[in-house]
């Protein structure tokens, strides 16, 4: 059983659903809930907010936050979780924003990827993950990965 597969059956399990804020996956986190039938029992809606405009108008991130923080923060990773969560009907929502490469800078080098968790509970958290310049595709993927990672865990946390 893949990892999207696990997640899936672990929601359902819970009658929870779930939604992304995707920005260097552009996508990808719903696509491999959604690659698999019956995927709408638990994917209430993904969010693909790749410029900070989209962040704004779609998920509610503050431009101050934008502003101090950059995109690529647990700061603004918090805030696209949150409006997922509060755009959707759903339980739970993920949210990343990083720099697939190739690129980066010192201070926000290629490979960082932060990640927002938010429950309805009125839990929020965040983490950054340094995957490293490993290349765009293969952070993509471990991004992904990772996420489904999280929302696994936040089915199986009380």
């Amino acid at each position: 059983m893949t990892l999207a597969e696990q997640l899936l059956e672990a929601f359902k399990a819970k009658g929870w659903m779930l939604a992304t804020a995707e920005s260097c996956t552009g996508g990808m986190i719903a696509v491999a809930l959604t690659d698999i039938a019956g995927s709408s029992a638990v994917v209430e809606r993904g969010f693909v907010t790749y410029t900070n405009e989209a962040k704004i108008e779609m998920l509610g991130v503050r431009k101050t936050t934008l502003d101090a923080h950059g995109a690529v923060s647990e700061e603004t990773a918090a805030e696209m979780a949150t409006g997922a969560l509060t755009r959707s009907h759903a339980h739970v929502a993920v949210s990343v924003t990083g720099i697939a490469g190739p690129g980066g800078s010192e201070f926000k080098p290629e490979g960082r990827v932060c990640f927002g968790l938010a429950g309805n509970d009125g839990s929020v958290s965040t983490q950054t993950i340094e995957f490293g310049a490993i290349g765009r595709a293969k952070v993509r993927e471990a991004t992904t990965a990772h996420a489904l990672h999280l929302l696994i865990d936040a089915v199986h946390t009380p």
